[in-house]
């Protein structure tokens, strides 16, 4: 018996189960298990029983998160992307003018190119799916802020032609589209916000509402004809009064014409107290409650910050929470450090998974947060 015991560990320690194949579930695990021969009353740790059905659920998932920060992307980045068990990626692009935003476009084309084996880029959900079946990762482009525009609707077209699928309308501050969430004013879009969004959903742009004014986001939702999403927010009814939070009736407003909400995964976003009452936990609480508002099929995962993590990239009170105290209001309460530790490294959404497992999501459902919803809003929102 303690023979059948050590192999069991030995199995699941060299990670048998990672050779699962994506078709392959639970019964492909009972096989595994079986071929151990284990007495039927021998004590076997039910966590591990536990964390390697989860680990097979999270290895056939699909898996896509609402937004990576790629600055920096080196070899670092790839190797923690081939940790991640990513299916695909929202990746934040320079938006700072038309001229930089299409040079961005363009060294991310030349980067997929030049991996090819590893990057899909993503203009459809079926390049997410096509990403899934090759063991590749799908990249869709995507701004923070729509200050690439500048004064011109028909920019729009020339982004979407070039690969943009998805616009943050404002971020933290006024733009010509409409005031941001820590803007003194709350006056909602203007009418050539209003026009830009039109646009969007007549060339199958996603309308992101993430960093927009409580009036913007309002209107956003009101104005897109498609369902519109918070690519990466929280809920207000957990983090009171922080700028980011969404209220529980935006957050209803939203999921009622089929938009989606991505849980940031950034620790001072989810509350206060890094480390002590702000935790894993904190996060998947944030999800619960989104479902509760939004229902099942409408919240998903987002990280907002590099594949590898924050603390990996060399963040340091210095050169990330310093620079941010006169970047951010007051406000927008930044903490030092900023990461909870087990979203801060690829396998972040595995420890999420875990965690919804606990908690008594259905495998159904821990897919769908995990980013299956995301692709149906790829499916629904952007065009064929």
């Amino acid at each position: 018996m303690e023979q059948n015991r050590r192999n069991l560990v030995k199995l699941l320690s060299l990670g048998s189960l990672g050779a699962l194949l994506p078709g392959q579930t639970a019964s492909a695990l009972t096989s595994l298990l079986e071929s151990v021969h284990l007495d039927s009353n021998q004590d076997i740790p039910q966590n591990l029983l536990k964390d390697s059905k989860i680990e097979a659920l999270y290895k056939k998932a699909m898996v896509i998160d609402g937004l990576i920060i790629p600055k920096g992307w080196n070899e670092d980045s790839f190797e923690a992307l081939s940790k991640s068990g990513y299916s695909g990626f929202s990746t934040s692009l320079l938006s700072g003018s038309l001229k930089s935003a299409l040079k961005n476009i363009e060294e991310w084309d030349e980067r997929i190119k030049n991996n090819s084996d590893v990057l899909i880029k993503a203009t459809t959900a079926n390049d997410f799916i096509r990403a899934k079946k090759e063991n590749k990762t799908a990249v869709l482009y995507g701004f923070q802020n729509a200050t690439m525009m500048e004064k011109s609707i028909d920019n729009l077209d020339t982004l979407y032609n070039a690969g943009t699928r998805w616009i943050q309308l404002t971020y933290n501050q006024r733009n010509l589209l409409g005031d941001g969430s820590t803007e003194r004013t709350d006056c909602g879009l203007s009418d050539f916000g209003i026009e830009a969004v039109e646009r969007m959903n007549e060339l199958g742009i996603m309308v992101d509402l993430s960093h927009c004014g409580r009036q913007t986001t309002y209107d956003g939702i009101k104005f897109s004809k498609t369902g519109a999403c918070f690519n990466h927010s929280m809920c207000e009814s957990l983090y009171k009064e922080h700028p980011r939070a969404k209220t529980d009736d935006q957050i209803k407003a939203m999921a009622d014409k089929g938009g989606i909400m991505g849980i940031i995964c950034l620790g001072y976003m989810i509350g206060p107290d890094l480390g002590t009452k702000t935790t894993l936990e904190t996060y998947v609480d944030h999800i619960d409650h989104a479902v509760k508002i939004a229902g099942i099929d409408h919240v998903g995962v987002a990280a907002d910050f590099a594949i590898q993590g924050l603390e990996a990239t060399g963040a340091t009170r210095e050169n990330w929470y310093v620079p941010r105290l006169t970047r951010f209001k007051p406000s927008y309460k930044v903490q030092w450090p900023p990461w909870i530790p087990e979203l801060d490294k690829p396998d972040r959404y595995l420890q999420v998974a875990k965690v919804l497992d606990k908690r008594g999501y259905s495998t159904g459902d821990i897919e769908k947060i995990l980013g299956l919803n995301w692709l149906r809003y790829f499916k629904e929102t952007l065009k064929s």
